[in-house]
């Protein structure tokens, strides 16, 4: 069964850096793609960054220039570095995975608890 696991939050000051990982265990197959998403209390599910399995990576204009995502095919891990944090980064960060790279959570087939991260002005 295929579990994902997320690690890597906490509270940070504006303008600071946060490291996520997500690491996949569980799976027979390693060709799919993983994307992090983000929920802020009151707000529906919103696409943050996705890579397809062979490391290309899409990002939400939001972030783009602030955050990279990356994988780790050999530790089924997949990263997302996170840096300049703004206050309205603060979110559930969830880690998911599915058959490619798209933007809809619900390309989606599985999905990590989340992790929270708290940006402070």
């Amino acid at each position: 069964q295929v579990q994902l696991v997320e690690s890597g939050g906490g509270l940070v000051q504006a303008g600071g850096s946060l490291r996520l990982s997500c690491a996949d265990s569980g799976r027979t197959s390693s060709t799919y793609a993983m994307a992090w998403f983000r929920q802020a209390p009151g707000k529906e599910r919103e696409f943050v960054a996705a890579i397809s399995y062979s490391g290309t990576g899409y990002y939400a204009s939001s972030v783009k220039g602030r955050f990279t995502i990356s994988r780790d095919n050999a530790k089924n891990t997949v990263y997302l570095q996170m840096n300049s944090l703004k206050p309205e980064d603060t979110a559930v960060y969830y880690c998911a995975s599915g058959p490619a790279p798209y933007q809809s959570p619900r390309s989606y087939d599985y999905w990590g608890q989340g992790t929270q991260v708290t940006v402070s002005s």
